[in-house]
């Protein structure tokens, strides 16, 4: 049976309780009110277990921070622990005690200064709802040794993220990228060890599978740096909470800023880069920028930044095998507007492009814009050398409601297996309508477009035996029958609707 990575369980029913004190408030604004607080609880269940052994064991002063920091535990100040914010959820003065709680954590911990929503005490929201969402968080332990085996906060954190992008709708991808397309890129490019970079980071996720996919492959966590970059404000912020709940070290620059105007990381030579940068950007100021020395493959266009992420990815790459997994919307596979044809021919030619995944329609919240995966690489494989992997993947995938879909666990593995089986030289053969190794001068007889259905072909259908002549009769049997059947119908109709007095012209 496919497994989701939506479907996890509790999460859901977390969510709806808390959706449900949200009332009138606009998902955007809630989703801080909402995320701040279980980054609190989080902290202050990871404190309040070491407080209680240091207190129970005697070999510690519960009250002496460096203990905490000794266990990469945040410290937490007595105003800002759950028991005290607790003790005021029925209080009108609840939003003014998270606030403060949220202050005195920032003022404990550097690395969280100016992270943390600090404004519960506004008048527009209902400090009654405040409340109720605070006794809700109680009954759940997020924080200690049990839940962070489990990765309670994770989940729900990765669960509620999701679940307010598509409340969003639109402006959710800002922020977030389906966990499924995330996986896909995490197992292709499999970033074991070394330097990940994400220019266009959003709340993390990527940085969130990467050290999922390192534990999970036995790997330790401390052979990856996390360098990132993200433009929006709140939602760099939204990062930096997301990965410190998961104890991850990571280097997102002094501030938000834009990856093109004010680039974070001008040194990083990443081994590893994994991103969804916003597609078809045409305001991302490429007038300033004609001059750039990262635009080794051509000028990218004015009116559209796909090509400038592409070749922004490829500069951060180190030239020692470093790999780029990115999502793209399709267009960027043909377009020969503006100068695209060109850096697309150039970039192709150049043996940078390795792999590219079609990937199915409805796996994003925010958009219906059809994706597709690139695979870059500097230094290829000798399997990979001179050559492109082309996977159709759109039949892929199942609805998890009537606007997504999802990949389960087996799509996104056929889909990595068959690029590392490929890429390493070992199992792999062409499936006509799924997969194609394709060499450079084919794909310049096709003038140089990545659609991977040119490459593919159609899938071949079973041969079912049956005589064309005798299929013919049958099926053209069956249409009559379903024609006849239809006239009756309609005939039905009408006379139904004769006997209640309505006529039919």
């Amino acid at each position: 049976m496919a497994t989701g990575t939506t479907n996890i369980g509790f999460e859901e029913k977390l969510w709806l309780a808390a959706d449900k004190l949200r009332s009138n408030m606009d998902a955007a604004e809630y989703k801080h009110v909402v995320l701040g607080l279980i980054f609190l609880k989080y902290v202050s269940d990871s404190f309040e277990e070491k407080y209680q052994a240091l207190l129970k064991g005697g070999y510690g002063d519960e009250e002496d921070r460096d203990e905490y920091l000794a266990d990469n535990i945040f410290w937490v100040p007595k105003e800002a622990r759950w028991s005290e914010i607790q003790k005021h959820a029925t209080s009108t003065d609840i939003g003014s005690v998270i606030d403060r709680g949220m202050e005195s954590i920032e003022n404990e911990n550097p690395s969280l200064k100016g992270v943390l929503t600090k404004n519960y005490s506004r008048a527009e929201l209902d400090k009654t709802r405040l409340g109720e969402l605070v006794m809700l968080f109680t009954n759940i332990e997020v924080g200690s040794t049990a839940a962070q085996e489990k990765d309670v906060l994770g989940r729900v954190y990765e669960y509620f993220l999701s679940k307010f992008a598509s409340a969003e709708g639109k402006l959710g991808g800002e922020f977030y990228t389906p966990s499924c397309i995330v996986r896909t890129l995490v197992e292709m490019i499999e970033p074991f060890e070394g330097q990940i970079f994400d220019p266009a980071c959003g709340s993390g996720g990527m940085f969130c599978q990467s050290a999922r996919f390192v534990r999970e492959h036995q790997g330790n966590i401390r052979d990856i740096s996390i360098f990132g970059q993200e433009s929006n404000p709140t939602t760099w912020k939204l990062a930096k909470m997301n990965l410190a709940i998961r104890q991850l070290e990571a280097n997102l620059g002094k501030h938000n800023a834009d990856s093109f105007h004010d680039d974070q990381h001008k040194t990083l030579k990443a081994n590893y880069i994994l991103a969804n940068p916003p597609f078809n950007v045409s305001d991302w100021g490429g007038e300033r920028l004609r001059e750039d020395i990262r635009w080794r493959y051509g000028v990218p266009p004015v009116g559209n930044a796909n090509f400038a992420w592409l070749q922004h990815m490829l500069y951060h790459l180190s030239p020692a095998g470093g790999v780029c997994g990115t999502v793209l919307a399709n267009g960027s596979l043909s377009s020969n507007t503006s100068n695209e044809g060109n850096i697309r021919k150039n970039m192709i030619l150049g043996d940078v492009v390795e792999c590219i995944v079609a990937m199915p329609s409805q796996l994003f919240y925010s958009t219906g814009i059809p994706v597709s995966l690139w695979i870059m690489r500097r230094g290829k494989t000798e399997a990979s050398k001179n050559k492109v992997l082309f996977i159709d993947a759109r039949k892929l995938g199942h609805m998890i409601d009537r606007k997504v879909r999802e990949l389960s666990e087996e799509d996104i593995q056929k889909i990595a297996g068959t690029y590392q089986g490929w890429r390493q030289g070992k199992e792999y053969e062409d499936v006509r309508g799924f997969c194609k190794a394709t060499t450079l001068e084919e794909i310049e007889k096709q003038e140089f477009i990545l659609t991977p259905g040119r490459y593919v072909g159609i899938e071949e259908q079973e041969d079912d035996g049956e005589p064309f002549e005798e299929k013919m009769q049958r099926l053209t049997s069956e249409l009559s029958e379903l024609f006849k059947k239809s006239n009756e119908l309609q005939e039905e109709i009408k006379k139904k609707l004769g006997a209640i007095g309505y006529k039919i012209e």
